[in-house]
């Protein structure tokens, strides 16, 4: 009997996969938002079928694409900027003392500054166009690749890089083989909190110069007190984020496979 409740443990497991939780987690909340934000007045909230019925009109119009376009090319570049020069230099930090110690209170310190504040100093040197965009998203999204991508590197095992000094391996070829396979992990998370951060300097960006993008039918809506439209792009944020994240996923499964062999046995 107890070798019976052992097998049939594993089989439990498999008929709930994470995703069928998740979507389960998902639809209980539509139904639920749907059936109380039916009683909450139009102006101060709205509900799933609403909100769709918006989001049918601006997709109808055409609207709602083209601002999603205007948007997203700033992020794009703004973020694709912060992982090309955040890793590199996260990976510098965590292996030469002296730029840690030269510059690595200067990137904690602008990690914790509320760069939102910088935004209008930011509009009075580049303009109202799309540079001051994608530089928001940039700063908004490369501290937090450059801070895990350098405690990535602080994490790795000493006797690792012992056991490469030994066999008369370069700096280089250490970092290479070694320390950059071990960071892996923590540079995939900087790369999905970056994720967030981008999105959320995108609509900021947007906010404070020429409103256009996503950004313009929040305000626009808002501005009407047309609640349903204003979470279109909201909503679409989110799921844009969300799959974001999951394609960064992919990535790392792909780029380091040993990580997810080790994730699922630990699950198991």
């Amino acid at each position: 009997m107890m070798f019976a409740t052992l097998e049939e443990e594993p089989k439990l497991k498999r008929e709930f996969p994470k995703w069928a939780i998740t979507c389960l987690s998902v639809a209980f909340v539509i139904l639920a938002w749907e059936f109380f934000g039916r009683d909450i007045n139009p102006v101060f909230g709205s509900y799933p079928s609403a909100i769709a019925v918006a989001f049918w009109q601006l997709l109808k119009s055409g609207q709602l694409l083209s601002a999603l376009a205007q948007s997203m090319q700033a992020f794009v570049v703004g973020y694709g900027l912060a992982v090309i020069v955040g890793v590199p230099l996260g990976l510098l930090i965590g292996r030469s003392r002296v730029l840690e110690a030269a510059i690595g209170v200067f990137i904690t310190a602008a990690y914790a500054m509320p760069l939102v504040a910088l935004v209008p100093l930011l509009v009075l040197w580049m303009g109202l166009g799309f540079t001051v965009k994608a530089c928001v998203v940039f700063l908004m999204a490369v501290f937090p690749i450059i801070i895990n991508t350098w405690l990535g590197v602080r994490a790795v095992p000493k006797t690792l890089i012992e056991v490469g000094k030994s066999f008369v391996a370069s700096d280089f070829t250490i970092l290479r083989r070694i320390v950059l396979p071990a960071t892996i992990p923590y540079i995939m998370a900087g790369i999905k909190l970056a994720v967030g951060r981008g999105v959320v300097a995108m609509v900021i960006a947007e906010f404070f110069t020429a409103i256009s993008g996503l950004g313009a039918i929040i305000i626009n809506a808002a501005n009407a007190f047309d609640t349903a439209r204003m979470f279109v792009p909201v909503i679409v944020l989110m799921v844009l984020a969300t799959a974001l994240n999951s394609f960064v996923g992919l990535v790392e499964r792909w780029v380091a496979p040993w990580q997810s062999e080790i994730s699922g046995r630990d699950e198991g």
